[in-house]
């Protein structure tokens, strides 16, 4: 599983700092220095973390644009959201919080691996959902 503090600690480069940033959960500048807010759950730090290190590694600089935002959105969610803990996941969650949870991660990294499936990921996901009895 992929632990973005493990990923953080071995770029020994880079400068984690808790500021307290009205409506901003993390931001980076793109090389050496990642800034989280520190009034969130242990998910949204894991969440925003990897999201933060997909920055790093997709080399995007300070102020990025909204396809380098939709990038690193979909690198931290595969980071985090492997399809194999995704399909044992959905066989009894009922709801994208309760995915989220058991996933440990955001609403959003769930919603964004969902949404970037490829159609073989896909199918196994809706395959395994089907064979779910639900009330």
């Amino acid at each position: 599983m992929f632990n973005p503090w493990r990923r953080l600690r071995e770029l020994d480069h880079v400068e984690l700092t808790w500021a307290v940033m009205p409506g901003v959960l993390g931001l980076t500048d793109g090389r050496r220095r990642i800034l989280l807010h520190p009034h969130q759950s242990q998910a949204q730090r894991r969440s925003t973390l990897a999201h933060e290190l997909a920055h790093l590694e997709l080399r995007h600089g300070p102020g990025g644009s909204a396809g380098e935002e939709r990038d690193a959105c979909a690198l931290a969610a595969t980071w985090l959201v492997p399809l194999d803990r995704l399909v044992d996941a959905a066989r009894w969650a009922r709801s994208m919080q309760e995915l989220a949870d058991e996933l440990w991660v955001d609403v959003d990294t769930v919603e964004t691996r969902l949404a970037i499936l490829t159609e073989p990921e896909r199918a196994e996901l809706v395959r395994v959902c089907a064979e779910v009895d639900v009330p």
